[in-house]
């Protein structure tokens, strides 16, 4: 019960479902939980993604600015909410009020698991591509996971690992930050189980990249292949 004069508290549903695990998977990267035990708060530079973790949690809460604390621009877009059951759940599954560097591993139904990750992909995840000057015909890519806990990434490797079979490997990104990568197939496997209906939240932008991404390597694929069977 509110004391007097206190605002009621947002009730949000903690039934599992992909848009509660993909809106997890986004505050997992991009989002964080106030020291007060009440206010999370989403904040990315892209509106459209903040709208969609707004439908994903049923929130009427307004959509705002703020200013980044690196470069003094006021080209973010944040939205926060305050809900007392909403954030002892989110502290019950795993994560905390200082998430950068402690966060590890987060109770997440296996069935849902790649509806998690692919918010994870969408707040703090790439895909990127290159030709190898090593091998002219050599067109590489990868999925990436960054984060600034390597405990984290190790449980995101483990638990991949164990639903699908393929491990990736991590590296240092930069001085505080360090990436879980999955090269070539082993990405489109980890793609195709992210995305695995259309009736699912996505940030449309990364998933047209990939799609672009793999277009390329289907094409050159069948040149290599072509290039073999007339010279073989």
């Amino acid at each position: 019960m509110n004391k007097p004069g206190q605002k009621p508290n947002n009730f949000i549903s903690t039934k599992w479902l992909p848009e509660l695990a993909y809106a997890v998977g986004l505050i997992t990267s991009d989002g964080s939980l106030s020291k007060d035990g009440r206010h999370i708060d989403f904040t990315s530079k892209e509106k459209g993604l903040v709208r969609l973790f707004k439908k994903c949690l049923n929130l009427s809460n307004k959509i705002g600015k703020k200013t980044s604390g690196s470069s003094g621009l006021n080209n973010y877009f944040r939205i926060q909410f305050g809900s007392v059951q909403f954030y002892k759940w989110l502290l019950k599954i795993g994560l905390t009020s200082n998430k950068s560097k402690t966060l590890g591993s987060l109770k997440i139904p296996n069935k849902y698991f790649f509806d998690f990750l692919r918010g994870v992909f969408d707040g703090d995840g790439c895909i990127y591509s290159f030709w190898d000057k090593r091998w002219r015909s050599s067109f590489m890519f990868y999925i990436k996971f960054a984060s600034a806990s390597p405990k984290f990434l190790k449980w995101l490797q483990k638990k991949i690992t164990k639903l699908v079979g393929i491990k990736g490997f991590i590296n240092k990104v930069s001085q505080r930050v360090l990436g879980l990568n999955f090269a070539k197939k082993d990405s489109i496997i980890i793609f195709h189980m992210m995305y695995h209906s259309d009736n699912i939240p996505f940030h449309h932008r990364k998933f047209t990249k990939a799609q672009k991404i793999f277009k390329i390597n289907r094409e050159n694929n069948a040149q290599v292949m072509e290039q073999v069977y007339i010279h073989g």
